[in-house]
């Protein structure tokens, strides 16, 4: 029988360690069965009581990476999305990239008159008669949460801007939406404030099946910012280009070298990405 290993996760909160919870993490991102086996055994092997969670994401991110590059970066996405920041502009693209796939007409970033003020709002969408408002909530740190207040800021924002849509003759028969969109988690009273007013409210795991993670998945959109063969300083400077997709790497591949980055590297980079970018297969080979 296994010793029980206690872990400690972002929030502080300690929880037992559990394999079968590990091993879905790593089918997720289509890890082949050797590969999980092999990852399962080496981090079991180097688990010790109160271990940090991120301890145990960074060493299956490592032996992932010496494996499968493209499975190393699927498996990064929720550190990736956090690697947008430090300003939540980047966050607010994706998002508006993510709409899109989704068949949205998006603006990002556009001034909204409400009856009583201004606002900006982070996204506007529209799709046939729907017209939504988006907030994004961005977080840089793991463990953070977006929490009632969050809610009740956006719905007050929205009753607004609605009640100005409203008395637009183009907007009569619109049906009009708000959405609150974060990276990380969303706590209990967050939620249940979003569904008694009617707020779509969508968290990194939040709601299951229809989560930010399970859009970005259907949708095969990845931040620059998953590629393993980029530092830093290389996804910064190509957000500050204002390249946010993997896949805007492939039809602006000149931007590469436009942040200093030489040929050789070049080509490696994009392997990974039109790796990642593809169809994924049920398994790595």
């Amino acid at each position: 029988m296994k010793k029980e290993i206690h872990i400690t996760k972002a929030s502080g909160e300690q929880e037992l360690f559990s394999e079968a919870k590990l091993r879905r993490s790593l089918q997720r991102v289509h890890a082949s069965p050797d590969t999980i086996d092999t990852v399962v055994v080496q981090v079991e092997a180097e688990l010790r009581q109160g271990m940090s969670t991120a301890d145990i994401y960074r060493k299956a991110f490592s032996l992932l990476r010496k494996k499968s590059r493209p499975t190393a970066a699927r498996y990064s996405l929720k550190n990736a999305l956090m690697e947008l920041g430090p300003t939540g502009r980047p966050f607010e693209h994706f998002v508006g990239e993510l709409l899109k796939s989704e068949g949205f007409n998006v603006e990002v970033a556009r001034i909204v008159p409400g009856v009583c003020v201004k606002h900006e709002v982070d996204v506007v969408g529209t799709k046939g008669d729907r017209h939504i408002m988006v907030e994004c909530k961005f977080h840089n740190r793991p463990g953070l949460r977006s929490d009632v207040k969050i809610s009740l800021y956006v719905q007050a924002r929205f009753e607004d801007i609605e009640r100005r849509w409203k008395k637009e003759p183009q907007h009569v028969k619109k049906f009009h939406e708000v959405w609150l969109v974060t990276n990380t988690k969303l706590t209990s009273d967050a939620t249940d404030y979003a569904k008694c007013v009617g707020m779509t409210a969508i968290g990194w795991s939040y709601p299951q099946g229809n989560s930010l993670e399970n859009r970005i998945e259907r949708a095969g959109l990845h931040p620059v910012t998953c590629l393993t063969t980029l530092t830093r300083f290389q996804k910064n400077a190509l957000m500050q280009k204002g390249v946010y997709l993997c896949k805007e790497l492939l039809v602006r591949t000149d931007v590469l070298s436009s942040v200093g980055i030489k040929e050789d590297a070049t080509e490696k980079i994009l392997n990974e990405t039109r790796q990642l970018c593809q169809k994924t297969k049920l398994y790595e080979e």
